[in-house]
């Protein structure tokens, strides 16, 4: 009977799981023509925020990695799955234990009180004959795998959001430095203005213009100050400390720009082993679909082994003798005959359950490619739209040059003045701004791909597929430019 129980347990109630069949397009619409430059592999093991060539984001970034509250709370969840999966496993492995007891009774048939001491040993076995134990433990298993995809989604979240907001304070900072470099520009025409006023060369109404023009300027420096101070606070958020124990430095003018990561979108296919939010919808499918056989078992009988053995006399003495050791063996076989169908309805809502995550999955990976190519076309269109930004800017220079030099000779207006140089620090903003969206969707497009995840890390799933080798290239491009 053993040998039949044992060839039993290979049985698995429920159907085996296959990863939920999407059809994916064979490339991105947006590819974008890219020119990269000094190729570099982008790997688990390479910090892609790297390849914005600065030391204080990778400082950043790390400290982020150690004290971010929401990937702590994402790793206590993932132990908490993994000691949820050793609970599963624990069903193949039979039940011990142990007591004692001491007694002393007297009865009608024996008058005289007697002692009794007994000492034995249990145990008792549940094979898993109808698969139950085995699709909790798939559940239990794919459930960590998620956990485990949850926390590098987590890690991967906190370190785009840190990334982009370090950006957008270093182009603030440059920002800030071009609107003080305008600021000096305007002071010296101001000073111009008021020697042709005293000289009767222009009216009042120049210097009004000038000085207005300066102080809006400075105002604008100052407002600066105000967006900076925020992207400070929640960088120190990010890295798990109060905004009062921060402070990151402006930096200097001429410092080294940023570069400019450009990444190749790859195949789709691709995108469903690096992004860890996929891998964690899919190993939930793969969690709900074993929790149907789990549910399904129920139909079946349910076969429990015991055994015991000990011993039993009136005094401890009399335990190393024959009569005094006992054991037993046994069987219990027990069967639900009518439950109001309760079996049935927790069969129905765990296929309900796997329709569910099964749906998800599929939204997960199509939110995926939709992230992807918001982000590809989001570089596609700033790049050209960048190129006439800055054509825009030396066009503004020429005019600011040449409205500035006709005025000196008395052929125009300080209005004129006024307006060329307005339009040029409109334009230079403007340069600026559109390269921190460009900083900005580079980020969001390297979370967008993995970030050089992929779920080869996890245990293999139903398909053992593994991750494709993926390719990161930088293009400098200088800060302000």
């Amino acid at each position: 009977m053993l040998v039949v129980t044992l060839a039993l347990t290979a049985c698995a109630s429920g159907p085996d799981y296959v990863r939920p069949a999407l059809p994916l397009p064979a490339a991105y619409k947006e590819s974008g023509p890219w020119k990269p430059a000094e190729p570099q592999l982008a790997d688990t093991n390479h910090p892609w925020w790297a390849h914005y060539g600065d030391t204080e984001l990778d400082t950043l970034v790390a400290q982020a990695n150690e004290a971010n509250q929401n990937i702590r709370m994402a790793e206590a969840q993932y132990r908490q799955a993994r000691a949820t999966a050793q609970l599963a496993r624990a069903g193949y492995a039979p039940t011990l234990g142990a007591g004692t007891s001491i007694g002393r009774a007297r009865t009608h048939t024996a008058p005289t009180p007697a002692d009794s001491n007994a000492l034995t040993l249990q145990a008792s076995w549940e094979p898993d004959i109808w698969g139950r134990v085995q699709r909790s433990v798939e559940a239990g298993e794919a459930a960590l795998q998620a956990s485990e995809a949850d926390l590098a989604g987590a890690r991967l979240s906190i370190q785009a959001e840190l990334v982009q907001d370090y950006l957008q304070l270093r182009i603030t900072d440059a920002e800030k430095d071009l609107i003080l470099r305008t600021v000096q520009e305007y002071e010296k025409a101001l000073s111009l203005t008021r020697s042709q006023y005293k000289a009767g060369v222009v009216t009042r109404a120049d210097v009004a213009l000038a000085e207005t023009q300066l102080q809006s300027a400075r105002a604008q420096a100052i407002d600066l100050d105000v967006r900076r101070t925020q992207f400070e606070h929640a960088i120190a958020i990010l890295t798990g400390r109060a905004p009062a124990e921060v402070t990151i430095a402006p930096r200097p003018s001429g410092t080294p720009g940023i570069a400019l990561p450009v990444m190749p979108g790859g195949l789709p296919s691709q995108l469903l082993e690096r992004r860890p939010d996929i891998a964690a919808a899919e190993r939930r499918a793969a969690a709900a679909n074993a929790q149907i056989g789990v549910a399904q078992s129920a139909y079946f009988p349910s076969l429990v082994l015991n055994a015991s053995g000990g011993f039993a006399s009136a005094g401890f003495s009399q335990w190393i003798t024959a009569p005094s050791r006992v054991w037993s063996l046994g069987a219990a076989l027990a069967e639900t005959i009518f439950d109001g169908g309760a079996r049935s309805a927790r069969t129905d809502q765990a296929v309900a359950a796997y329709d569910v995550a099964a749906a998800q999955y599929k939204r997960t990976v199509l939110a995926g490619l939709q992230e992807v190519e918001d982000n590809l076309a989001a570089l596609r269109v700033l790049d050209a739209e960048r190129a006439m930004q800055e054509s825009a800017v030396e066009s503004a220079r020429v005019a600011e040059r040449t409205s500035l030099a006709r005025y000196r000779a008395g052929t125009t207006t300080y209005l004129s003045v006024v307006t060329a140089q307005t339009l040029l620090l409109s334009n230079e903003r403007s340069a600026l701004q559109a390269f921190a969206r460009q900083l900005a969707a580079s980020a969001a497009l390297v979370k967008a791909l993995g970030g050089g995840w992929n779920a080869a890390g996890l245990a293999a799933g139903a398909d053992g597929s593994a991750a494709a080798p993926q390719t990161t290239h930088v293009q400098t491009v200088p800060a302000g430019s």
